[in-house]
């Protein structure tokens, strides 16, 4: 498929490194601008022929690629950072190949630039719209990014995720857009330890802190929010349940917290179908993420709906998955409420085809409302806002226009009158 600009996709979420490492935060924006600037000037961000892979060193300088270091075929650099990406990028090339039929992250066999020992003291690893690129780490909060190998298979599935659904890298979707990166990652690593999805500790990261920082990982797809909890770093702020979405203009909307959802999702489904991620859960995550209904603006709903589409005979533990973390595979109300006097913000949803008692009258409501007739004012000082999506038809609705039934509808699924 085309692919439109995308953004440089890093492992570690921007509200960490401003408490930890601002300096790799300023590296991440002025490398943002020179992404911006190759996409403005139309060059390739695919070098054609070649080995399947090449790892340069950056030599902790930022010009990229810098100079090779090792490529497909050749034997061990005995640099650790080069062979652990050599080892690493052949593991993942192997997952989409061998498992999923992909060749390479477009699909079309092009050869993966990955470029380690990147700047002084960098805390991150990124993958650009070009390339896979990794930091040391400043060795007092994070060692080596490549050393954890599901940090490269997050990286390289951004790749994945730019050449086929194209999910936009804001809010819902950009929340998937990280979730199938954690999704996959999970899978190569559990690939490569030969773990069953109940065997594994799905975590994301884990030995990437060094010792000394109170964190087993950098987000944990079982238990979000649990993964750290330590005075510099302070508590991962993950969520895992559709009603404890978080609404901020940090972080591309959320996208590192709120992936957290989907990921639990996952984990559900591929314990519950059992056997292996890759071979279970991960078939049918990857049928969703490129089977053609999946697109760049596509929310937890619409991919939730799409894997149980893609699912099969595993379709039921796949809608169980997603209802426990309180995202509809089906017809679906949904309700987020803003605004008011305190500024709180409430959301959540409700599957009409389940078996919530609520539905009935729910869907009986939806029948009856029309949202094209409602009025678009603007909202009242201290009053609250309405976004409603009734299976599929969208508007937001400031309090004072709500209908008896829009309120009612409102009720049912917050569990609070209006």
């Amino acid at each position: 498929m085309e692919t439109g600009p995308v953004e440089t996709c890093r492992f570690v979420p921007p509200y960490l490194l401003r408490r930890i490492a601002p300096q790799s935060l300023v590296v991440d924006q002025v490398h943002r601008g020179r992404r911006s600037a190759l996409l403005l000037e139309g060059r390739s961000v695919v070098a054609p022929g070649g080995p399947a892979w090449r790892v340069h060193t950056a030599a902790h300088g930022t010009d990229l690629p810098g100079a090779p270091a090792r490529a497909a075929g050749q034997p061990p650099s005995g640099d650790p950072a080069v062979d652990e990406a050599a080892d690493g990028i052949t593991g993942a090339l192997a997952l989409f190949a061998e498992v999923y039929g992909r060749s390479s992250y477009d699909g079309h066999g092009a050869p993966v630039t990955l470029s380690v020992h990147y700047g002084q003291d960098y805390d991150n690893a990124f993958w650009n719209g070009t390339q896979l690129v990794f930091g040391d780490g400043d060795e007092k909060v994070f060692g080596r990014f490549t050393r954890p190998v599901d940090v490269l298979g997050h990286e390289l599935t951004h790749a994945v995720t730019e050449h086929t659904a194209g999910l936009r890298y804001q809010d819902q979707p950009g929340a998937l857009n990280e979730s199938m990166s954690d999704v996959f990652a999970s899978c190569l690593k559990q690939r490569l330890l030969g773990q069953t999805a109940e065997e594994a500790d799905w975590l994301i990261g884990a030995g990437l802190f060094v010792p000394g920082i109170r964190a087993r990982a950098l987000r944990d797809m079982a238990a979000p929010g649990t993964a750290y909890d330590d005075p510099l770093l302070g508590q991962d702020p993950q969520v895992g349940t559709l009603a404890d979405y978080v609404e901020t203009s940090d972080d591309d909307g959320g996208v590192h917290i709120n992936s957290g959802i989907p990921n639990r999702a996952f984990q559900l489904a591929a314990v519950g179908i059992g056997g292996t991620s890759w071979d279970g859960a991960g078939r049918i995550w990857y049928a969703a993420l490129t089977g053609g209904d999946v697109g760049p603006d596509t929310d937890f709903a619409g991919f939730a709906a799409a894997t149980v589409a893609a699912a099969g005979t595993h379709a039921d533990a796949v809608r169980r998955a997603w209802s426990a973390v309180g995202v509809a595979t089906g017809r679906r109300v949904a309700v987020r409420r803003s605004g008011g006097f305190a500024g709180l913000r409430t959301g959540a949803e409700l599957d009409l085809d389940g078996d919530d008692p609520r539905a009935a009258e729910a869907a009986w409501l939806v029948g009856r409302v029309d949202l094209a007739a409602v009025p678009a004012d603007d909202p009242h000082p201290d009053r609250y806002v309405y976004d409603l999506d009734l299976c599929g038809a969208r508007a937001r609705v400031p309090e004072q226009h709500l209908t008896p039934d829009l309120a009612r509808l409102v009720e049912l699924v917050l569990g609070d009158s209006p």
